[in-house]
């Protein structure tokens, strides 16, 4: 070897972040050519009209495969898979300011797939979107993302038909993927629960269905104007769709990391499971779990007829709040950058506390208290004038698991005479664009404010 010493050859070093994809994602916000707005409503409409869809109310002993497990008296599947409609003992906060309650809790530990394909035709990037029914969802079909599966459904523990396109995002390496990201679900009704948020770019061709469409991100952007056309496993997977973004805010990156650590550090989730029957304040029925004072949610059954599914009939529990929602970001502009006031919330089934909206609650729980004691920024943001609404639509939560679970969502403009620069505790000034760049990594954005962030992207500056 002459006293020399072999080296390997080093692979090239790969760029840490694709810069070209926030230039492609904005040409395909602002495309919107190929089928108008109309089409796509007229399609969605269609598919209802065509394929056999129903949801009956039904009593729990009808349920098929269901029942109160002889142990616990939780309400599970035979299977021992999907999920589980538990007991929760909540307790957020240090011994001395703790907030403790109990209720019922879904308990999903499986990692679903929520995936979207994307492909570039003609220069724009199109989205493949699905016509997908849920029973809660109101109006049952709604715009989903290309796959929406749990690890049950698309291992078929259900004995159905395979999901389509899932093996883009079982084998990604099919594809080049462009966001993937583990998110937290409804930390108020979901113990715990994770899935896979996934947009997956492929070349080539992708057999066709009459329950999907590519569309635009303009197209997408445009019919999040409409109430309940966009479901939430969509707006959750393309909120991850960010690129670099500008570098002044109000506050620091590092600044506010810490504000977040800081506040996670007081307000530790100290909740534990429980047996459901054991539940204080809650009461069951032949048709449904409920609190006393008939306020919050209640658990009910349902069957399911849908033509289009994986299995055509099935029985299932639902959660379903007692009314409608408000989901509010208020936002300002500070030195021409604009901004969001996001509040920090612990919620009994996240791990940590994560960065929500600035409203977020069923109003009609506080309407029999004094102001004092109402959420912050609820009564501006119910009574902002109409000048002052940038975005106002009605959107449903997971319709898998929720039942007519609607919420108004709503982006508000202030100023500083209605919020001052200088926070209250547990809000924080962040910009469209710190908020978004967080979207990449798990357990920091909540679902209810990625889907306000997807909201913001259809607002014209």
């Amino acid at each position: 070897m002459n006293g020399t010493r072999q080296t390997q050859a080093r692979p090239p070093a790969a760029a840490r972040q694709d810069t070209a994809l926030a230039d492609r994602l904005a040409r395909s916000a602002r495309a919107l050519q190929g089928r108008p707005v109309q089409e796509i409503h007229a399609w969605l409409q269609r598919r209802r009209e065509q394929v056999d869809f129903s949801v009956e109310r039904i009593a729990f002993r009808d349920l098929d495969g269901w029942g109160w497990s002889t142990e616990s008296g939780n309400l599970v599947h035979r299977s021992g898979r999907f999920f589980s409609v538990q007991g929760l003992r909540a307790a957020i906060g240090e011994e001395s300011d703790r907030l403790s309650w109990h209720q019922p809790v879904l308990c999903q530990p499986e990692v679903g797939i929520l995936g979207i394909l994307a492909r570039e035709i003609d220069g724009v990037l199109y989205f493949l979107m699905q016509a997908k029914m849920e029973p809660g969802n109101p109006g049952l079909l709604q715009l989903s993302p290309t796959v929406q599966a749990t690890y049950s459904n698309y291992t078929k523990v259900h004995n159905g038909a395979n999901v389509r396109y899932v093996e883009y995002f079982t084998d990604p390496s099919r594809g080049r993927v462009l966001s993937d990201v583990l998110q937290s679900e409804h930390g108020s009704w979901f113990y715990r629960k994770r899935n896979r948020n996934m947009v997956v770019e492929v070349t080539e061709p992708v057999p066709e269905h009459e329950d999907f469409r590519w569309l635009t991100l303009g197209q997408i952007h445009q019919l999040l104007g409409s109430d309940n056309m966009v479901n939430f496993d969509a707006r959750s997977v393309l909120s991850g769709l960010v690129g670099p973004g500008t570098t002044e805010a109000l506050h620091s990156d590092m600044d506010l990391l810490s504000w977040l650590a800081a506040q996670r550090s007081v307000t530790p989730n100290r909740g534990m499971l429980v047996a459901l029957p054991d539940l204080p304040g809650w009461k069951r029925d032949a048709f449904s779990i409920s609190h006393e004072h008939d306020r919050y949610f209640r658990v009910v059954a349902v069957s399911v007829r849908a033509g289009n599914r994986e299995v055509n009939h099935w029985t299932q529990p639902l959660f379903e709040p007692r009314s409608q929602g408000v989901v509010a970001f208020v936002t300002r502009t500070f030195g021409g950058v604009p901004h969001v006031l996001v509040r920090a919330r612990a919620e009994a089934g996240l791990l940590d506390a994560e960065l929500g909206p600035t409203v977020q609650c069923l109003p009609a729980n506080y309407e029999h208290l004094p102001a004092a004691q109402r959420p912050p920024f609820l009564d501006l943001v119910q009574s902002a004038a109409p000048e002052r609404i940038r975005y106002s639509a009605l959107h449903s939560e997971e319709g898998g698991r929720f039942l007519d679970a609607v919420s108004r969502y709503l982006v508000v403009e202030t100023d500083e005479s209605q919020t001052p620069a200088e926070e209250p505790p547990g809000f924080r000034w962040f910009s469209h664009d710190q908020l978004a760049a967080l979207t990449r990594y798990s357990h920091y954005v909540s679902a209810q404010a990625r889907s306000l962030l997807l909201c913001l992207n259809t607002l014209t500056p």
